[in-house]
């Protein structure tokens, strides 16, 4: 039987840690390990991790950032695959058994899966990550510059060898967070990608509401533009350095274009909106309508709730901005 590792990162998330290395332990598959690897936590996470003793193994770094984290803990890694569990994020008992049952026959190096969006407070939204599946040859499409469809990094599970070949990572000012980016793209380079068309853990939301465009938890939506573009010239650096392969200077991701769109057009007067829509919009359409990843009724959908966007009445225009944005805004009725 393969052996998994799921390794927590955790930096100051004393108060949802518990839940995280909770899930963890629970895991119905035998051959599961628990790592804990905290970035130099200034909260209780030290104690709350030691109180788990001998169940868990565990890292204690100075606080490095989360490339630090992940090369850390992939350094201390000696199981078959690995699962990186953000620490405010959960797994659901039968996570490793259903990755596990994808990771036998398919010569897979990563296995994804969806998660439920959660708040803060852990009440379900009625939502879930991604809302698209990623072809199997991913690679190809990465190599044509197409940033595939995947869940966050608690939604990944990874062949520690694919990991070995891509980590460590050079821990630098604009490497210092980011890491699951080159994980989950990285892999693709090197192999086969599955996807679990089920949600098999928790993903949680604790710095973003219905109100807010934002939806990521350790960036604003203005920031995350720029930090992107950084992490693919990381990644092509890297791909060319060990795997040998080459990606283009530009790559194309409707998230990265939805973030662009939003920091322009969330708030904006109308006029404004028009103008970026008549001059600027070229590269979203572009991720909406050439994406290879998207059936035609979600692109038609996309468009269709785009243009609302134009609507003259600004609560219509500013809510079509935060549901596209925030997976927060579509709550389920039943979920609130």
């Amino acid at each position: 039987m393969k052996s998994v590792t799921i390794a927590i990162c955790n930096y100051n998330y004393e108060r949802f840690l518990a839940d995280a290395i909770d899930s963890a332990l629970a895991q119905n598959y035998p051959a599961t390990k628990v790592l804990v690897v905290d970035d130099g936590s200034t909260d209780g996470s030290r104690a709350l991790i030691e109180r788990y003793g001998s169940r868990i193994s565990t890292a204690f770094k100075e606080n490095g950032g989360q490339v630090s984290a992940y090369n850390r803990a992939i350094e201390e890694i000696d199981s078959d695959v690995v699962i990186l569990l953000d620490a405010d994020d959960i797994l659901y008992p039968d996570a490793v058994s259903a990755v596990m049952q994808k990771f036998g026959p398919g010569g897979y190096e990563k296995v994804q899966f969806r998660l439920d969006v959660m708040t803060g407070d852990g009440e379900f939204t009625g939502t879930h990550v991604p809302h698209s599946d990623a072809p199997v040859d991913s690679g190809s499409l990465l190599r044509d510059g197409w940033l595939y469809p995947s869940p966050p990094a608690s939604g990944n599970a990874y062949s520690t060898k694919a990991l070995r070949s891509l980590f460590p990572i050079p821990e630098t000012a604009e490497t210092r967070y980011g890491a699951d980016f080159f994980a989950i793209y990285g892999a693709a380079l090197l192999g086969p990608v599955a996807s679990i068309a089920c949600s098999l853990g928790g993903y949680r939301v604790h710095q973003s509401a219905t109100s807010t465009v934002s939806f990521a938890n350790s960036e604003d939506t203005e920031k995350v533009p720029k930090a992107l573009f950084a992490r693919w010239n990381i990644l092509r650096q890297i791909a060319h350095d060990r795997l040998g392969v080459e990606l283009p200077a530009k790559f194309h991701d409707f998230s990265y274009e939805k973030a662009i769109f939003c920091t322009q057009l969330h708030g904006a007067s109308l006029v404004k909106r028009y103008r970026w829509f008549a001059l600027k919009s070229r590269n979203y359409l572009h991720s909406i309508v050439a994406n290879p990843f998207w059936g035609m009724k979600k692109k038609i959908g996309v468009l269709a709730l785009s243009s609302l966007c134009l609507f003259p009445y600004s609560p219509v225009s500013d809510y079509a901005v935060r549901y596209i944005a925030n997976p927060l805004s579509r709550r389920s009725r039943a979920a609130r």
